[in-house]
C-alpha cells in the first residue's frame, strides 16, 4: 500500500522538475531474489542534482542507483541492472548491503510525467502499467474496464491485458515480470491503499491518524463534534466526516477494504458506532477500552441484531506493553497490519518461512 503513495510523490516531484526544465531518471525494482527491504514496484526518482524522491531499499542501494541514474540522464539510454545486496559484490551495481538479496531494477530517463497514471492515482482506481523490459518506452495502462497505450497493437496487448487484470485488486504487491509470448513484460500493479476509519476526533486519535497516514492508509476521521474535525488537528487525514452513528454507513460507506477503530471514550457513543459498523462489510473493528467493556457492549447489541460475526477486536492492538496514545496507536496498527496480511503476529526470529512468503489467505505483508 506504500507503493501507491510513493508513486504519487514521485510523479508530483517529476512534474515539478519538468516544469523547471530539469531532467530526471526513474529507477523501478522489477525483480527480487532472496531477502530485500523493498519489493517489486518500488520506485526512486533521481534529479540532475542528485536529489531523490522515494527509495528502493533501506538505504544500502540508493547511492548505486543514484550513480546509474545520473549516467542514464547523460546518455538517455535505459539500463536494466542487477544489484547485489549481500556481502558478495556482484557484476552489476556495486556495493553490497545488509539484506543479502539481489535486486534487479530498470533505470530510465523520464521525459514527461504520465498523465494516465496520475489520473488513476488521483481517482483511486486499481490499474496496472505494463511494459517490456527490453524496450520500456511503450506502456500499456489497464484498468478493469479500459486500456490506454499499446505494446504491439495486437496479440501481445490482449495477452498482457488478461494477465494484468487477473492481478488487479490483490492487496499485497502483485507487481512482477511475466514471460508473455516469449517476451519479458513487467506488470506494475497499483491497488488503492485500504481505509482506516477512526471513530473519534479526540486528542488520542491524532497520533493514530498520523501514523496510519505515514504507513499508507487512507485515513477517515469520524466524529459527531465538527469543531474537533479540522485539518490542523488531522493534517494527514483524507477525509474528516461529521456523522452520528446512524449516519456513519451512509456518509463513510465502509467496504471490505476498510478497517476501523472506535475510541470515543463514551460508552453510549462506542456502543452506537460499533452497532453501525457491525452492519457493514468492514474487515476489522478495534475497540479501545477494557475487554469487559467491549463484551458488555457486544452483549447488549446482540439483543438488537446479529453482531457475533462482526470482526471486533477489543481491547484493540497487540500486547506490547503500550503506554500512552502514541504506543497504543503503534499497537493498534500492528494488529491491523497482521489482520490484513492474514498473519499471526510472532517475532520474525521465530518465523521459519521467508518474510515475504504469504502465510495466510490474504497474502504476505
Amino acid at each position: 500500500m506504500k507503493q501507491w503513495l510513493e508513486t504519487r510523490e514521485v510523479l508530483d516531484r517529476l512534474a515539478e522538475l519538468l516544469e523547471d526544465g530539469k531532467g530526471a531518471a526513474l529507477a523501478t525494482v522489477v525483480g527480487v531474489r532472496g531477502s530485500a527491504y523493498r519489493r517489486e514496484g518500488a520506485k526512486m526518482l533521481v534529479a540532475e542534482d542528485g536529489s531523490s524522491t522515494g527509495n528502493v531499499s533501506g538505504g544500502c542501494l540508493e547511492a548505486d542507483v543514484r550513480e546509474v541514474a545520473l549516467r542514464v540522464l547523460g546518455s538517455g539510454a535505459a539500463e536494466l541492472r542487477s544489484l547485489c545486496g549481500g556481502p558478495v559484490v556482484g557484476a552489476g551495481w556495486d556495493g553490497g548491503g545488509g539484506c543479502e538479496g539481489q535486486v534487479e531494477g530498470l533505470v530510465e530517463r523520464r521525459p514527461r510525467a504520465r498523465a494516465a497514471a496520475r489520473e488513476l492515482l488521483d481517482g483511486e482506481v486499481p490499474f496496472a502499467s505494463c511494459w517490456e523490459l527490453a524496450r520500456p518506452a511503450p506502456r500499456l495502462v489497464l484498468t478493469r474496464s479500459g486500456a490506454r497505450g499499446s505494446l504491439d497493437g495486437g496479440a501481445l496487448d490482449a495477452r498482457v491485458a488478461a494477465l494484468a487484470r487477473s492481478r488487479l485488486g490483490e492487496e499485497e504487491s502483485a507487481s512482477a515480470v511475466h514471460a508473455v509470448a516469449g517476451r519479458d513484460v513487467f506488470v506494475d500493479v497499483f491497488t488503492p491503499p485500504p481505509r482506516l476509519v477512526i471513530v473519534s476526533a479526540g486528542d488520542d486519535a491524532r497520533p493514530l491518524a498520523r501514523l496510519a497516514a505515514e504507513i499508507g492508509f487512507r485515513v477517515v476521521v469520524v466524529d459527531r463534534r465538527p469543531a474537533l474535525l479540522t485539518p490542523e488537528r488531522f493534517p494527514g487525514a483524507r477525509e474528516l466526516v461529521t456523522a452520528r452513528p446512524e449516519e456513519l454507513a451512509r456518509r463513510v460507506a465502509p467496504g471490505a477494504d476498510t478497517y476501523a477503530v472506535v475510541m470515543t471514550h463514551n460508552y453510549v457513543d462506542d456502543r452506537a458506532y460499533l452497532g453501525a459498523l457491525a452492519a457493514t462489510p468492514v474487515r476489522y473493528i478495534g475497540m479501545l477500552g477494557p475487554r469487559q467493556r467491549t463484551e458488555r457492549i457486544r452483549s447488549e447489541l446482540a439483543r438488537e441484531g446479529p453482531v457475533e460475526e462482526a470482526p471486533v477486536h477489543g481491547p484493540v492492538g497487540l500486547d506490547i506493553g503500550a503506554d500512552g496514545p502514541e504506543q497504543v496507536a503503534l499497537s493498534a496498527l500492528a494488529e491491523i497490519l497482521a489482520v490484513r496480511s492474514g498473519r499471526r503476529p510472532v517475532p520474525l526470529r521465530e518465523r521459519t518461512r521467508p518474510i515475504h512468503v504469504p502465510s495466510g489467505a490474504h497474502g504476505g505483508g
